[in-house]
């Protein structure tokens, strides 16, 4: 069961402004990775269900995070259909994240009033996702629209919440370009959490990473 309601999940992430997205099949190292991004200042992980028996490392690493880490929210992305969003909002998942724009993901998540992130591209799929209770909507891939996309949607749907993932770097031009055009909150994979910083094992790396990102989006915002 999640152990944070979908409105608090949702404040969180307008609040940090970013969300990493995160997989790896060792328990451990994804451990480390999240206590880094923790450290950094970060209380949201995406885990994206990417690989054989992620929910296992998932249910791990969420055990993990409601120990050792107070205010760690961890969700799940990369989920294609009801029964995998059900199989990890068991296994504790605040916060479902799908690639598309799916009916049957909304029901079962807002039957637990669990928060769900569809991936949308047309202010049509936007709509219809905001009438079944979407909070933040997903822009995936971001790169192909452009923030100007948001920019064209925020005119006639200044209520709209939309985080784009894929095409988000972590400098400040990127972060400047999506933000001011009116992004709710930005999602971050390998360019934050690289294979170089896993490889390495540079968990400090990462730390410092994670709390120059969140310092940009300060300045952005100020």
């Amino acid at each position: 069961m999640a152990r944070y309601s979908r409105i608090e999940v949702a404040q969180t992430m307008k609040d940090n402004g970013m969300v990493p997205l995160f997989f790896h099949s060792d328990i451990e190292l994804s451990k480390k990775v999240l206590k880094a991004c923790y450290d950094g200042g970060s209380r949201l992980m995406e885990f994206t269900s990417r690989g054989d028996f992620a929910h296992e490392v998932f249910g791990a690493l969420n055990k993990y995070a409601l120990a050792e880490l107070p205010g760690m929210i961890l969700g799940v992305g990369s989920i294609t259909d009801a029964a995998s969003a059900s199989l990890y909002m068991s296994l504790g998942a605040n916060f479902i994240v799908t690639p598309v724009f799916r009916e049957d993901i909304a029901i079962a998540c807002n039957r637990r009033k669990v928060l769900w992130s569809p991936g949308c591209g047309t202010l049509t799929e936007i709509a219809r996702a905001e009438e079944l209770g979407c909070e933040i909507v997903k822009l995936f891939p971001a790169d192909t629209y452009g923030p100007e996309f948001i920019k064209a949607i925020k005119g006639p749907c200044p209520w709209t919440n939309i985080m784009p993932t894929g095409g988000v770097y972590p400098t400040v031009e990127s972060l400047s370009s999506w933000l001011n055009a009116g992004a709710t909150c930005v999602g971050l994979g390998s360019q934050l959490i690289s294979k170089d910083i896993l490889d390495n094992k540079d968990f400090d790396g990462l730390t410092s990473k994670v709390k120059q990102v969140l310092d940009i989006i300060k300045d952005i915002r100020k």
